[in-house]
Order: structure tokens, then sequence, then C-alpha cells
């Protein structure tokens, strides 16, 4: 498909239009038209950085990721630099005195002095092979952050090109120098595992490098020799990343990932557009690319939350500028609307914790429209069926449920076939952990020794002592769904998710949303006639009480109760505290999670529970 444009593009001979997608700092009409909101918090947030020391990263900081996996103290002083220099940026180009100027150059000169861009659990040149321990600077590897960092700089260097020069000439001249080192040339001349080759498997990483590789070679002053290598790379790359979705566009790394995957498609089609003359705009209107936008509408619960799976967290960040642009793009009116709607609910405004200045840069100039869009009509979120990764999310005025009815083999998977989320009145009820901070065993041969990526953490069975496996072979079968007025089915058979250790012939799951509340039907047969043991596991975000009215009720906090089919009381219920104390699971619960556990009386075949 992009490939396809972009050879006739080139065939026919035409020349790339100039990469001029915002006002620089030296068009002061158009900096000094901003409300005085924008520049006053523009000005605000680069003062904080006056003055600022912008972190060394030693040999031995590198060094502690291959030591003792933790990845973030490197990533916190790496990413400090980018966000200085975005705020300093934007802030200059705001108020134009010449006042952020030293803080500017400093940070300019910060990054480019860093040893390697790649951050050191991406230190390797071959798929999921080993990190080396330092970085070999003769040979760059270009990866998410490397490709990030030579955006940042490119982005700086096309705003303040002007002012930058008459300081010195060498500053622009070292920008350019260094982000064709460290990624241009490997680019052009390389193939690293995201690019694309044949039926590999792509994710977010391919999308995401594209874009910020085009931004680079496309902002930066490259020859045209240099621009058509890139330009055929990253259509292809785009169509490698394409082939492994869905038409129905379902994004398998979940509604977090889709900022790093679905939008970044949205800013590669945007950039493509605009140096092609407008070549790519046809694609707009292609169905899938449609569907890829609508993911985030799609999979939204109320307000800050969102049907989570795999590493992606429930609480997937607010939309906003991105989305909002993707939507009129597209000619997706309520997905605009959805955007604008969720970006004026969020205090954080101007990105502080974005990397990319580029993002940054789209909000100043698309603010006052977002503000301006009419969002008091109701977003319309419809109930859908993602068949190609297998994802069911029903909904009524009170309860929106979900099912997970794929495979152990998402991008970012867990262990999670068959596993439900339930959010009543916008409240979780049934919840799906979401993933800790990342480290060196997150993805590694030991990640599914972690407890939130096992499937006795999710809202699924312990068969015989056995959690699922992970795999494509680790599937549900026999799915089948429906959608009513109030709601909806699903059914599907579990047991090929475990391993044959659970001797677990069939495992079938039914789950029926009404305005009653949600109704899990399980039921079960082994291969053979020896005494067997289920454990039904269910996590709730409110702490769980047994009825002193009811011995086989549960209340949920005071948001719902659980009951369970006549047979259970509570002599079959053992009640666990998950203590949050990671700091990534803390972003999204505030308070301890809880596990219920069900044991199944010996020779039984089958349980229900309502949640209501």
């Amino acid at each position: 498909m992009f490939r396809e444009i972009g050879e006739i593009f080139l065939k026919d001979g035409h020349a790339f239009s100039e990469l001029t997608p915002y006002p620089k700092g030296c068009e002061r009409e158009a900096w000094e038209g901003l409300d005085s909101e924008t520049r006053s918090e523009l000005i605000r947030r680069g003062e904080a950085f006056l003055g600022f020391d912008y972190p060394y990263l030693k040999a031995t900081d590198f060094c502690e990721f291959s030591r003792t996996g933790n990845r973030v103290n490197y990533e916190n002083k790496l990413f400090i630099k980018r966000k200085a220099l975005d705020a300093l940026v934007l802030a200059e180009c705001a108020e134009h005195s010449g006042r952020f100027m030293d803080d500017i150059i400093n940070g300019i000169f910060a990054i480019c002095d860093e040893t390697a861009w790649q951050l050191p659990a991406h230190n390797s040149y071959v798929r999921n092979a080993p990190q080396l321990i330092l970085p070999d600077t003769s040979n760059p590897v270009i990866e998410l952050f490397s490709c990030e960092a030579a955006s940042v700089l490119a982005v700086a260097h096309y705003l303040l090109k002007d002012e930058l020069d008459a300081f010195s000439p060498f500053i622009c001249s070292r920008i350019v120098e260094e982000v064709k080192k460290r990624v241009i040339i490997p680019y052009t001349t390389k193939h690293f595992w995201w690019m694309g080759k044949g039926k590999e498997e792509m994710c977010n990483w391919t999308i995401w490098c594209t874009q910020n590789v085009l931004l680079s070679a496309f902002l930066l002053p490259f020859s045209d020799n240099t621009r058509h290598k890139v330009f055929k790379k990253a259509c292809a790359s785009t169509d490698f990343f394409l082939k492994d979705y869905g038409d129905d566009g379902c994004c398998d790394e979940g509604a977090q990932y889709y900022r790093h995957a679905g939008l970044c498609l949205f800013q590669t089609l945007d950039i493509l557009c605009r140096i092609t003359d407008r070549y790519f705009n046809s694609l707009w209107d292609n169905e899938k690319i449609k569907n890829i936008a609508l993911y985030i509408l799609n999979v939204h619960v109320n307000d800050k939350y969102y049907i989570n799976f795999a590493d992606c967290s429930p609480v997937a960040g607010r939309a906003g500028v991105r989305e909002y642009l993707f939507g009129k793009a597209c000619g997706l009116n309520n997905l605009s609307k959805f955007a604008a709607l969720d970006y004026k609910r969020n205090p954080d405004k101007f990105q502080p914790e974005e990397n990319n200045l580029y993002y940054r840069l789209q909000e100043v100039f698309t603010r006052m429209d977002i503000l301006s869009e009419d969002t008091d009509a109701p977003i319309f979120h419809p109930p859908v069926f993602y068949s190609s990764v297998g994802l069911w999310i029903a909904r009524n005025d009170t309860y929106t449920a979900a099912a997970k009815c794929g495979d152990n083999n998402d991008s970012h998977n867990h262990n999670d076939t068959g596993s439900i989320t339930l959010y009543k009145n916008g409240s979780p009820l049934l919840v799906d952990i979401g993933v800790e901070s990342y480290t060196k065993k997150t993805f590694s041969a030991q990640r599914y020794e972690i407890w939130t990526m096992q499937s006795d953490y999710h809202n699924l069975p312990t068969i015989n002592g056995s959690m699922q496996m992970n795999g494509a072979d680790y599937r549900a079968t026999e799915v089948s769904h429906s959608f009513t007025e109030d709601g909806g089915k699903i059914s599907m058979d579990i047991a090929k998710a475990y391993p044959s250790d659970a001797h677990i012939e069939k495992y079938t799951r039914s789950v029926v949303l009404s305005d009653f509340g949600l109704k899990i039907t399980d039921n079960w047969s082994f291969d053979d006639n020896e005494n067997h043991s289920v454990i039904l596991n269910l996590i709730t975000y409110e702490k769980p009480l047994i009825s002193t009215d009811a011995p086989n009720t549960l209340l949920i906090g005071e948001l719902a109760s659980l009951s369970l089919s006549s047979g259970y009381s509570a002599g079959d219920v053992q009640i666990e505290e998950l203590a949050i104390t990671d700091p990534r699971l803390m972003q999204c619960w505030k308070h301890s999670l809880y596990r219920i556990r069900i044991s199944v009386p010996a020779g039984s075949s089958g349980i229900e529970v309502v949640v209501a």
C-alpha cells in the first residue's frame, strides 16, 4: 500500500516538498498570535530549566541494566535531558528574547555528547539477543530512543536554526553530523529487525522509529539522495507494520501502546502527505487505517480507564492532540470529539512528561482548535468484537465488560486467554492488573516468572495446580459471541490454553452481560477419572467481604456483590490482599488489589458467578 504509492511518486519524477509543519521560531506573527495562556505557560515551563545541570551519563550508569536488571535509573537521567531541551526550545520560541539560548545550546551539546542514544535495554543488534554491557560507538544501534533523540534535535534545529546560527554555525552543523552518523547512515545502509522483512512479526517499534527517522531526514538539510533512501525504506516499513494488523484495526499491544503504534502511523502518514504534496492523501479513507484510528475510542471505558490486557495499564493516558488530528484526517468525528473532551479533562497540558518535541509542538498549534470543539454531546462508545486479537467488549448504561478470547502470543503478552474485566458506573470491579516497572527480566526467558504475567493473577481458573502457558498454541477455541441492547454474550473453550499436565479436556466459559450485571458460567471435563482440582481466581479493586446475610455472597466494597451458584459457601472462598508497591502499578492503583480464590468442591463440573 505505502510502497506502491511511494514507487509511483518516485517513478513520476516528483520532487519532495520541504517539510514545514509548524511556524519556526523566527516567524514571530504566528508565535505572538498564540493565546496568552499558551505563551505564558510555555515560558513558565522553560523557566523551570534555566541553569539546568544536564546529567552526565557514566559508563557504569549504562552497565547497571546488565548488572542488576534496573533500567529506570539510566532512563530517568536520559529522558530528563530531552524534556528540559523541549521546554527550553518552546519557551524561547514563545518569548524570543534569547533568555533561554544558553541552556538550549547546553542541552543540544549534552545530547550530542552522549556516548550512545539507545537505551541499555535495547543495546543489541539481533532481535531478542542478549544486550551488550556497553555500546559500540563505531556501530550505532538504532531503536526507539535513538530515533527519538534524532527527531528532538531535528525539531530544535528546525525551530531555532537562525537563532542558533547567529550564535555559532557549528551548533546546527553538529546536530546534522550527529544525526547523520548515529541514525541516518545506519538506517539507510543496514537492516535492523524492526524495519521489517518477509513474514517477521512487527510491533510498535516499526512505526515509532519510522516516524522519527522521517522527521529527522526531512527537517534537517540532507541531500535528495539520502531522502530518497529514507523515503523508500519508510514506505516499506509502514507496510510491514500494517501487515500484522487485522482489517479490524485492533492493537494487540493494548491502549497504552496505541499511542506508540496507531498514533505513530498517523504521524508517518501525515509526514508522507506533507513531503509529497498530498500524494498519500487517499489513505486517510482506507478502512483499515480508519479502524486503527478508532481503536482507542472503542476500548475506552470511562474517564481515565481503558479495557486493558497484556502489558497495557488500565490507566493508559489521556487522549489528546494526536487522536484529535487522526480523527480529523480520517473524517471520524466521534473520535475527534472524544479526544477533545479527554484533552479538556486533562490537567497536565503541554505534555510535561513527553520526550518528543514534535508532539509538544503539535499541541501548541492545535490547542485552541481542540478547546473550541463542541464536546457537550455524549460520546458514543460502541460494543465491538475484534476477531483479529479475540477481544469482546459489551456495554450498557451501567456496565462495561470485556473478555479476551484469542491466544497467549500477543505482543507484550500475558497469559490471559479467557480473562474478563468488568466496570460498573465507570469504576473498576473485576480488573486486569497490568504490569510492573520494566526490568531486564520483563523481556527475557524468565518473563512468566513475573506474577502479573501469570494466569493465576487474572480472572481465570487454576486447573490441577497448572497455570496457562505462553505461545500461539495456547488459545481459546469454539468462540461465539453476540450483542444485545443491554449487553451481549460470549462463549469459548479455554482448555487449550493450559498444558497437558492440567488434564483438562474441555473448559467452557460463558459470559453474559445484561442490565442485571455479569454472569460467568464455567463448565469443564477432564481427560481421565482421577480426582481433580479447580480454583477460580477473581481480581477486584475494592475489598471483598463475605456477606453475613448470605453465605454464598461476597460484597465488593460498596460497588457490587458477587454471588456464587448454589452449593458454594464462604468455606470455599479465600481472599488475598495484593499489596501494590511497584511505582508503575501505583500510577493506576491507589491501594491494594484483592484476589478471590474459589475452591471448587471435588467432583464438581461447573460454577456460576454473578456480579451485580
